[in-house]
């Protein structure tokens, strides 16, 4: 039996710049940190007792004779790139799916982690990363960008450009006091709404105007100002928070469902009780508001959002880990 800990990531700047057709030409880049909300998968052999051969247990269970049969998307396109078989598999998670932080690509690496591991077979992050991007982006056909995954895999606060080489994940430089100072700082809820992220590129991708490459541009080069705030000790941290402000207001020109009538009216009133800024976590449509507010102000906030879910959380640096390991034998069948 294996069990996999992925966590989830939250996105501050450059969300958008991570799509590989826009990276290929422009470069991009995002600063993101993952915290301490995971997704769980186990995965172990399908003992032979059963008229079925694979069992699968997410939002709904399947059990299959046939991989091909399997209608969850991502777990029959890794079961058939990593030659897996008999196999039972669960999903659990502390955070609901489709709600902007990456939670299907968390998935897709705890679920290759597992099953590499099932294997017997140590697989380092990178090639974890990349293969989740080809799972999702290739083989499943989802649209969305690259640093869902690159997150989940490495774990950590970064810095993660992307160019037409490929991406690069730059630890981002700052001291414990000041990271915490960040975090103690922001406030995140939860909507209530949720769609799936891949929908929503698809549709921004098609309701995107002439300025979104424009657009881009702009959210790219804050990526930058932003770096230069947090590693800097002699910069106020206030200014990121500001900084998140100007980033959802451009990443809301990118496309026509980045946000909705809901969620504008709870960011506007997040920022007129003391948050100086704030975003819409993920592709947009809904899912969690992250808001950076002053201690003194938070008060304030929470009573703002009383109607939404707060979710306390903390940064996290470990990635995508194996935490149970117990190796079975496995004998495969001669005729499948």
């Amino acid at each position: 039996m294996i069990i996999t800990k992925t966590p989830f990531r939250m996105s501050f700047f450059g969300g958008g710049t991570d799509i590989e057709s826009y990276f290929k030409e422009n470069l991009g880049a995002v600063i993101s940190t993952t915290f301490d909300k995971y997704c769980y998968v186990n995965v172990r052999h399908l003992p032979r007792f059963f008229d079925y051969k694979t069992e699968l247990s997410y939002s709904r269970i399947e059990r299959v004779t046939d991989v091909n049969a399997i209608q969850h998307p991502a777990i029959r396109e890794a079961m058939k790139m990593l030659n897996m078989h008999e196999i039972r598999l669960t999903y659990e998670a502390d955070l609901p799916a489709r709600s902007g932080l990456g939670t299907s690509s968390s998935f897709a690496v705890g679920m290759l982690n597992a099953f590499y591991a099932l294997k017997g077979k140590y697989v380092d992050k990178s090639k974890l990363a990349d293969e989740a991007i080809y799972l999702e982006r290739v083989l499943c056909s989802e649209a969305g960008g690259w640093q869902d995954q690159i997150a989940a895999s490495f774990g950590g606060f970064n810095r993660i450009n992307f160019g037409p080489d490929g991406y690069e994940v730059l630890p981002l430089i700052i001291s414990p006091e000041r990271k915490k100072r960040l975090n103690d700082n922001l406030m995140m809820f939860f909507t209530g709404f949720t769609r799936f992220s891949s929908e929503i590129q698809k549709v921004n991708e098609v309701d995107g105007t002439l300025n979104k490459r424009k657009m881009l541009g702009k959210i790219y080069e804050l990526v930058n100002i932003a770096e230069r705030i947090l590693t800097n000790e002699e910069k106020n941290l206030d200014e990121f928070g500001k900084l998140l402000d100007l980033t959802w207001k451009l990443k809301r020109k990118t496309g026509n469902y980045v946000s909705t009538d809901s969620i504008d009216y709870l960011y506007e009133k997040g920022i007129q009780a003391g948050a100086l800024g704030g975003k819409l976590l993920g592709a947009g449509g809904g899912g969690f508001l992250v808001f950076y507010v002053p201690p003194e102000k938070q008060e304030k906030v929470m009573e703002a959002m009383k109607e939404l879910l707060y979710i306390p959380f903390k940064f996290e640096n470990g990635g995508t880990r194996v935490i149970h390991y117990t190796p079975e034998l496995y004998t495969p069948l001669v005729n499948r």
